[in-house]
């Protein structure tokens, strides 16, 4: 078992990526509690996902920014090396071509947008249409 010297929670994993301290309630709080180099990066995410769900409430749940409207439409979240945004196991399935031209990892439910490469707009627009029109969320 690893403990984080900062909060004090135990882990399998050595050195596990987790948050520290309190949740965030808001999205300003979390985008603001990131490295200032990436925040411009996740107000990009933010600003697309509010633009193509404007029926949704934004909110913070798992700890990290979500779009909700009756149930968890879409999350993205910053991680170490990428910005992960987390649309559902069926998004991915219907994305992983576009997602493979854009050098995007993914796995089942979960999408990896890498910090060194330019963010895909453009996908991420899509990616929370479709959501929002076949009812698929995460």
């Amino acid at each position: 078992m690893w403990k984080c010297p900062k909060c004090g929670r135990t882990f399998k994993n050595e050195n596990q990526s987790h948050y520290c301290g309190k949740a965030p309630e808001t999205i300003d709080e979390y985008i603001l509690a990131q490295d200032e180099g990436i925040r411009s990066q996740l107000q990009s995410v933010r600003k697309v996902l509010s633009a193509r769900l404007p029926e949704a409430t934004e909110k913070i749940s798992w700890s990290m920014p979500t779009w909700w409207q009756g149930h968890n439409i879409i999350h993205f979240a910053a991680a170490k090396k990428h910005i992960g945004l987390y649309p559902g196991p069926e998004a991915v399935t219907e994305f992983a071509k576009k997602l493979e031209q854009a050098g995007c990892k993914y796995s089942k439910g979960s999408i990896q947008i890498p910090y060194s490469n330019e963010l895909p707009l453009n996908l991420i627009a899509e990616i929370a249409d479709w959501c929002r029109e076949t009812g698929n969320h995460a």
